[in-house]
């Protein structure tokens, strides 16, 4: 990838980030890139061409941050690679919004295949729920739907992290004293 389409799909990607579709205006983009929209439409064709080459630049990003996710250890290692890819988290929560977009859908389809794998050893661990994996993976499901309807710029910090996986392995805490009697 050249340098100046790789300017742009940066730019582009944070936009689109922080607010979805919406956020890819043309002029915008120029301005931010320093650049006239000749260029874009040079490079791009139009917006749909750059919107699908922003999605396989999230494709890529995506299947570097679930090889990460997967050599976790513990939930310290976890928040570190959650919080120095927040802006791509943020990316992936724009595609869940707007999952009724055929592309988008696809996409997430696509990355949810292989982040959930990658995310679910360490995952166990977190909520101490290594010895169900199929539960594991069902908290994991549902757990993502919620995290990703819940964060924000402001929320992707560590001391909010903490807090959520606290929260789930309390309710997997009290769920297993559920099915053991012992509440």
């Amino acid at each position: 990838m050249r340098e100046i389409e790789k300017k742009w799909l940066e730019i582009g990607y944070k936009c689109f980030a922080h607010e979805g579709p919406k956020g890819l205006k043309i002029e915008r983009l120029s301005k931010e890139v320093g650049k006239n929209k000749s260029s874009f439409y040079h490079l791009f064709a139009d917006l749909e061409v750059f919107t699908e080459s922003l999605l396989e630049f999230h494709l890529s990003r995506a299947k570097n941050i679930s090889t990460k996710e997967s050599n976790a250890k513990n939930e310290e290692e976890l928040i570190s690679i959650i919080i120095e890819h927040k802006t791509d988290l943020l990316f992936n929560r724009q595609l869940r919004i707007h999952r009724n977009h055929p592309l988008f859908k696809e996409y997430l389809d696509r990355i949810m295949q292989f982040s959930v794998q990658g995310l679910l050893p360490v995952w166990k661990n977190i909520i101490s729920l290594s010895e169900n994996s199929a539960l594991a993976q069902m908290v994991l499901h549902l757990s993502l739907e919620n995290f990703y309807l819940q964060i924000t710029d402001e929320t992707l910090n560590e001391s909010w992290l903490k807090s959520y996986f606290a929260d789930i392995r309390q309710m997997v805490f009290l769920f297993k004293g559920q099915l053991d009697g012992n509440v």
